[in-house]
């Protein structure tokens, strides 16, 4: 069986995820800060008429943030989860890949950490990796809480 990914950068890794969970992928623009929001929540933006929460994914995986510079050409792939949409802010949409059963393995079992349970699989394209993130698990039930409560104040 074969299925499309988008795969986009955060630094250096490259990760993907399933098309058929993404709505659109979008220029990182104005973003709108909440207060006492999660870290990782970069705020909410409006997207062709909609409010949508923006989650910096560098920060949810705990890597640096980029440089406000370098921000300004970031993009925002948005994805639904449940009937919401999110905003993921990653620094660069690459390309659209097929990926087949035979590419993609499951995660090391060594690779332990709150990480793994939003890791789908490794996908290996030539002598690359790319981690394949389960775009349904990448918010914790709390992290969705979170971001439902950010929708109900601006709504």
């Amino acid at each position: 069986m074969e299925f499309k990914i988008v795969s986009f950068m955060l630094g250096s890794e490259e990760f993907g995820v399933d098309i058929m969970k993404i709505d659109s992928i979008v220029e990182f623009g104005k973003v709108t800060k909440i207060p006492e929001s999660a870290d990782y929540v970069e705020g909410i933006m409006n997207i062709r008429g909609s409010v949508v929460p923006i989650i910096n994914l560098r920060k949810k995986f705990l890597m640096p943030d980029l440089e406000e510079e370098k921000k300004k050409k970031a993009k925002v792939v948005v994805i639904n989860i449940g009937d919401k949409q999110v905003g993921l802010l990653v620094d660069d949409v690459k390309e659209v890949l097929t990926i087949s059963d035979e590419q993609l393995e499951e995660p090391p079992a060594e690779v332990g950490g709150v990480g793994k349970r939003y890791i789908l699989g490794i996908a290996k394209i030539g002598e690359a990796m790319m981690i394949i993130l389960d775009i349904d698990k990448i918010l914790t039930a709390e992290e969705k809480v979170e971001i439902g409560k950010i929708m109900e104040t601006v709504s």
